[in-house]
């Protein structure tokens, strides 16, 4: 059985990365460049880089394709574009990013250190009314916060 990290770290053996300074480069060199938030829409709502689109992982592979009630017409468009993929912390992304390939998207990449990273190079994020957020609060809002329930349980010591 695998866990979350290996099965992450073997797909991204096949995704290309960039990091957030790539990210505004590519968004200077390239007006097409798609930037595709795979967050919850909660999480997008809270924030998310300017001018992204937002389809959650959950639905992604059908919002790929036409003839769904997922389908993003844009997104089906975009197979030979650039794409960036983003979430919160840049795994899930990976996921997608993988995904995307096997559906045949010939050009897309994964947001390495995902909208944390983007906030750490002090770049612009947004709320859901277009509203810039403050840097400072999107440090609250990355912060992790784990329940007791959520923690791997300890080994009971020996007697």
């Amino acid at each position: 059985m695998k866990r979350f990290m290996e099965l992450i770290r073997e797909c991204l053996s096949g995704i290309r990365e960039i990091m957030p300074w790539d990210l505004v480069e590519r968004q200077q060199t390239n007006p097409d460049l798609l930037v595709l938030d795979v967050r919850e829409p909660y999480e997008f709502d809270a924030m998310h880089i300017p001018g992204s689109l937002n389809v959650p992982r959950g639905i992604l592979e059908s919002a790929c394709e036409w003839d769904y009630e997922e389908t993003v017409p844009e997104l089906v468009r975009a197979r030979d574009r650039e794409i960036v993929i983003v979430c919160r912390s840049g795994n899930r992304s990976i996921l997608a990013a993988h995904a995307m390939q096997v559906l045949g998207y010939s050009n897309v990449a994964s947001l390495a250190s995902g909208l944390r990273g983007w906030k750490d190079y002090e770049q612009a994020l947004v709320d859901r009314a277009g509203g810039e957020v403050d840097l400072d609060d999107a440090d609250e809002y990355f912060t992790p916060r784990l329940r007791p329930d959520q923690l791997r349980p300890k080994e009971a010591s020996p007697a």
